[in-house]
């Protein structure tokens, strides 16, 4: 787990909520669970300023970072689409983007990269193509200096085969096959989330942090998918779509593991001065 993915985990999942800022010693305090030494948060923390996510703050306690209002934006997104709080309707229509070739490999490799998280496929070198209109897909082509022609189609054919084509189904779900057997082994005792008797041997503080790091990952493999999963409507996936039984699965796990977690999280915050 890299210190700047983290970063964005723990903002998404847990400072967003509390107010959108924390200390430096807070952050640093909390990726220390997961493996993440105090020179990586900070140097993750000034990248995150420099590209717009974070910026700089004054807290009571001394420095601290809180989110951007482009941040809250992209956490807020990838919530809906981790929790599944918003409806995915489907009215039949694709949005095309016609892109012409982009210059430079490491800003085409951005504006690729930024496509599929906002849940575009290409069908070829300079078409992309997506079940709804992302309304930060302008904001996108804007950022990596580059433009396209935009269509809504709806007669391209069978939607079930090209949802399939386009999107390799096969591939995403037998990524979502792996991602079940290996959050089984997480979450199982040897993973750390604890039955009544292994809990009866650690103090409560000790089981807040395991609750806390085995939960961060179990988040950070999931978000993983933001950017190979679509957010598809079901009625372009196949009846027995693995993602369905994975989804149920990081459902019941997440909010199973976040009360001690988010204590955790609270100590942490007002062990630094992040609450009042």
């Amino acid at each position: 787990m890299q210190a700047r993915s983290a970063l964005f985990d723990l903002y998404g999942d847990y400072v967003r909520s509390r107010g959108g800022s924390a200390p430096i010693a807070a952050l640093v305090r909390l990726l220390a669970p997961l493996g993440i030494a105090a020179p990586a948060v900070r140097t993750a923390v000034s990248r995150m300023v420099r590209q717009g996510w974070l910026e700089p703050v004054r807290l009571p306690v001394g420095p601290g970072y809180a989110l951007t209002p482009r941040a809250v934006r992209r956490l807020d997104d990838a919530a809906a689409r981790i929790y599944r709080t918003r409806s995915v309707d489907w009215d039949g229509s694709w949005h095309l983007l016609v892109i012409p070739q982009i210059h430079g490999r490491s800003a085409r490799e951005r504006l690729h990269a930024g496509l599929g998280f906002l849940g575009y496929a290409r069908l070829n070198a300079g078409t992309w193509l997506a079940p709804r209109h992302s309304e930060e897909v302008d904001a996108l082509l804007r950022a990596e200096g580059a433009r396209a022609d935009s269509f809504v189609a709806r007669d391209l054919g069978d939607p079930v085969e090209l949802a399939d084509r386009a999107f390799d189904l096969a591939s995403l779900g037998a990524a979502y096959r792996r991602w079940l057997a290996e959050a089984r082994t997480l979450a199982s005792d040897k993973g750390g989330t604890a039955t009544a008797q292994a809990a009866a041997r650690v103090d409560a503080e000790e089981e807040t942090v395991r609750a806390y790091a085995t939960r961060s990952v179990l988040v950070h493999e999931w978000r993983k998918f933001l950017f190979r999963d679509p957010g598809l409507p079901r009625a372009l996936l196949p009846a027995d779509w693995p993602g369905d039984e994975a989804a149920a699965y990081f459902d019941t796990h997440a909010t199973r593991l976040l009360p001690s977690a988010a204590r955790f999280v609270d100590t942490c915050l007002a062990h630094d001065g992040g609450l009042s």
